[in-house]
């Protein structure tokens, strides 16, 4: 974890311990930076698992592994390493991630299909099995530890610990969701974008635990965007350990499906946020609304036009309502635009409207706006009813600071 705290940075906060969940840390060692850097949590068992994974090709054995162990829906251990991302590294990669698997899975008495691993870090290095080995070792031996402490062992270049918490009424049982998540680089919308973790005790089948989780990633974690990479080792995964006494959920027929889905769409809208809100020198975090578009689907793909164009983020960092910037990312978006219909907007003052520039138009709210933290840019299409809002933040000198000095 960075030492400057992001000016975006939100509080951690009070994550009640989860029935059937159980955090530990250890150190292994990955880097000489002198702090816990694997994360061991053990879920009872009966837990059910659900997953979304990074669409790039080039992607960790981690990714892999778990693609695969997804399918038979069920978990008994999550094991994060953080300071090598142990992609790129052939089958050595592969081995040691093998090697984690066997070691928990033979202390648990569980098949290794249940133990699943992600790393986060540096590309190109294959994760050292014999720190790995003994890290895993300290581990299983530790006290359990908060959830803070968990949020802030799977960092790396984070700045802050992110965690959310929440709960849902189903049938006559109060059930809790806690999730933590690292992420600040590397982040573009392609499924996870980062690595994240939620975990509830409300008993929910594996598929349609994966069918919330699906459909809530496609409207919050593929909504964001810090710097247009898709990374190696992206990874959200879901748990759900049945002991919050609740009826099973199968589908949205089962009593209090909608509610649960509602509630896990809304940790996963937190989740993202948190993210942009620690991207890499970010000052400003910002959300591009996008109404007027043919459908959803285009308007998210304006949206993140906009959101990834480095001349709106550097207008946006130097608080220039350039909003001639806006038009020409609607325009390279490759979704349909009609110029000529076009409206552009800043914390809800249109600068433009119709295609045309306001004869009106008074700059001097849409200032103050960008002065803030907190940023808004509204885009209306005006050619149907699609619509859809994606998060980014700024790009500033730290950003290429922190990336020019990554690996050193």
């Amino acid at each position: 974890m960075s030492e400057a705290v992001s000016p975006l940075a939100t509080p951690f906060p009070a994550i009640p311990a989860i029935a059937g969940v159980t955090p530990r840390v250890a150190r292994a060692g990955y880097k000489d930076w002198g702090r816990c850097d694997l994360t061991y949590i053990e879920l009872a068992e009966g837990t059910a698992v659900a997953g979304v994974f990074t669409r790039n090709v080039c992607c960790s054995s981690e990714v892999e592994l778990g693609r695969q162990n997804i399918a038979q829906g069920a978990a008994r251990a999550l094991v994060v390493n953080a300071g090598n991302s142990n992609a790129f590294t052939g089958y050595r990669g592969r081995e040691a991630v093998e090697q984690i698997m066997e070691q928990v899975a033979a202390h648990l008495g569980c098949a290794k299909e249940e133990v699943f691993v992600s790393s986060t870090g540096v590309i190109g290095v294959p994760l050292p099995k014999d720190k790995a080995r003994v890290g895993i070792e300290a581990a299983l031996q530790a006290e359990s530890c908060d959830w803070q402490t968990a949020a802030q062992t799977i960092g790396t270049t984070d700045t802050f610990a992110k965690g959310v918490c929440a709960s849902v009424q189903l049938g006559a049982s109060r059930c809790t969701l806690g999730a933590i998540i690292k992420g600040s680089g590397m982040i573009a919308p392609d499924m996870a974008t980062m690595l994240g973790y939620i975990f509830t005790d409300a008993a929910v089948s594996p598929e349609f635990l994966q069918e919330c989780l699906s459909a809530a990633n496609r409207r919050t974690f593929s909504c964001i965007t810090v710097d247009s990479d898709t990374s190696t080792s992206d990874t959200v995964l879901a748990f759900a350990t049945g002991k919050g006494g609740n009826e099973v959920l199968t589908g949205f027929d089962s009593p209090g499906a909608d509610a649960f889905a509602a509630a896990l769409e809304d940790v996963c809208r937190q989740l993202a946020h948190l993210v942009v809100r620690d991207g890499e020198g970010a000052q400003k975090f910002i959300a591009v609304s996008v109404s007027g578009a043919v459908s959803d689907e285009s308007a998210r793909n304006v949206g993140l036009a906009i959101a990834n164009s480095p001349l709106v983020k550097t207008a946006i960092a130097g608080e220039d309502a350039n909003w001639g910037r806006v038009v020409m990312a609607v325009g390279k978006a490759g979704e349909p635009a009609d110029r000529d219909r076009l409206s552009i907007g800043f914390g809800g003052t249109w600068a433009a409207r119709d295609g045309q520039p306001l004869s009106d138009y008074d700059e001097t709210p849409v200032a103050k706006h960008l002065k803030g933290r907190d940023i808004s840019i509204e885009v209306d299409l005006a050619l149907g009813d699609g619509q859809a809002t994606v998060w980014t933040c700024d790009l500033t000198h730290g950003y290429i600071s922190i990336n020019a000095d990554y690996r050193s």
